[in-house]
């Protein structure tokens, strides 16, 4: 899958710069690639750090635009539902803390359900999904959804064939009632390569600070693969329906899958810049008996930084 063992540890290197590309951290990490990319080509170090300007740039000019999308929706009482599917590390956690980032966790909130219980197992199988649903004002991204279903439960067994095709004729009704209640359904699928997952779970295993992201079941996920590219092709074309279509998002390349999912994100509502009134601090009050108390030193945190 890889022409060479060096280029699958060039190929893990950017993977893992990838990582931490955070805006505050990107001195550290300038730092970082430079003290580790010694026996890489100068030339592509200086691209990689234009590269990441450039991403920067765009992430904060496209944030800035999810900042307004906010204050309409919470303005006009829009309710919007965004599901993020795809395989394991895919990318879909990335591009919805880069979504969320900025916004105010009461109006733009993230839904990750763990596996249901013994209890919810026994309920309608959309039951579980209906109390995270938006009010007026809110935006609701679904990290997974009731496509659980289509997609991990067929393919590792957790669901009959019959609960399998029970989802098909109901997801589509499901998801125009939300759609007839005035929420919009919009659905993200993200798509990874073979050789991009291998290097991404390749990449989990050898850093510490994502060993916690790989499961027992993402690593027989990959052993399955040829068994969910066929469940999701099924997916797609079981439930593209007008009232809530799928949005395929090329994946292989992490932060242009950021920037195009987010920038189409925007392209699906009229929003419009909210005038906000004009901010002025008060003046503190004073009182000339005030006395401030002072804090026993013991209970401060050590200033080791």
């Amino acid at each position: 899958m890889f022409d060479s063992h060096d280029e699958l540890l060039t190929r893990i290197h950017n993977d893992l710069m990838d990582g931490y590309d955070e805006e505050l951290e990107m001195e550290i990490e300038d730092r970082h690639v430079d003290a580790l990319g010694g026996q890489l080509d100068p030339e592509a170090l200086l691209q990689q750090k234009e590269s990441r300007r450039t991403y920067f740039r765009e992430l904060f000019r496209l944030q800035a635009e999810l900042v307004k999308l906010q204050d309409w929706v919470h303005a006009t009482g829009h309710k919007v539902v965004i599901v993020f599917e795809g395989r394991d590390a895919a990318g879909k956690g990335g591009v919805i803390k880069r979504i969320t980032q900025r916004l105010n966790p009461r109006v733009c909130r993230v839904v990750a359900l763990p596996a249901p219980s013994d209890r919810e197992r026994t309920q309608w199988y959309f039951q579980r999904y209906v109390p995270h649903l938006p009010a007026a004002g809110e935006i609701v991204l679904f990290d997974r959804s009731w496509y659980n279903r289509a997609g991990v439960e067929k393919v590792m067994g957790f669901c009959t064939d019959e609960q399998y095709e029970a989802f098909f004729r109901d997801v589509p009704e499901f998801e125009k009632m939300i759609a007839r209640s005035g929420v919009q359904l919009i659905k993200y699928w993200f798509s990874v390569s073979d050789a991009e997952q291998e290097l991404r779970f390749l990449g989990r295993i050898h850093d510490p600070l994502k060993q916690w992201k790989l499961s027992p079941m993402d690593l027989e996920s990959r052993r399955r693969w040829e068994l969910y590219t066929k469940a999701k092709e099924v997916m797609l074309e079981r439930t593209h329906i007008p009232e809530s279509p799928w949005w395929v998002v090329p994946a292989d390349d992490k932060k242009k899958a950021r920037l195009n999912c987010i920038h189409h994100l925007l392209s699906q509502m009229p929003y419009h810049e909210i005038e906000r009134p004009g901010i002025e601090l008060p003046e503190r009050m004073r009182h000339e008996d005030y006395r401030r108390h002072q804090v026993p030193g013991e209970i401060y945190v050590p200033q080791v930084f």
